[in-house]
């Protein structure tokens, strides 16, 4: 019914491998986003893993201009690693993954 068992068993290890490599991979990955007007930049890899900030003293002095533009620099870096993680994500799962019916999910 499912073929070969063993065979399958291999494919699946080797998904997982090609998956691993990736996240490591992507921990190099970087993304930088900056606001219209420069005043921020915030650096982070693919993992999501933040790596930088950097803020104009300007900003120093209004805690709530402050958050407002981290806030909405962090969302926007975090949609694109996020994007580019869940792509790479589903490719390497997708180059090993044995051909099991019903388990199309990653096709």
């Amino acid at each position: 019914m499912f073929g070969d068992i063993s065979g399958m068993m291999n494919k699946l290890k080797e998904a997982q491998q090609e998956v691993e490599k990736t996240k490591t991979r992507l921990n190099s990955v970087l993304i930088d986003e900056v606001t219209a007007d420069k005043k921020i930049q915030v650096t982070l890899t693919a993992n999501r893993e933040i790596k930088a900030i950097t803020i104009d003293p300007s900003l120093l002095s209004d805690a709530e201009e402050l958050e407002d533009y981290l806030i909405l620099t962090l969302n926007k870096a975090i949609a694109k690693a996020s994007k580019i993680n869940e792509d790479e994500m589903a490719a390497a799962a997708k180059t090993n993954m044995p051909n099991i019916p019903g388990m199309d999910m990653f096709k």
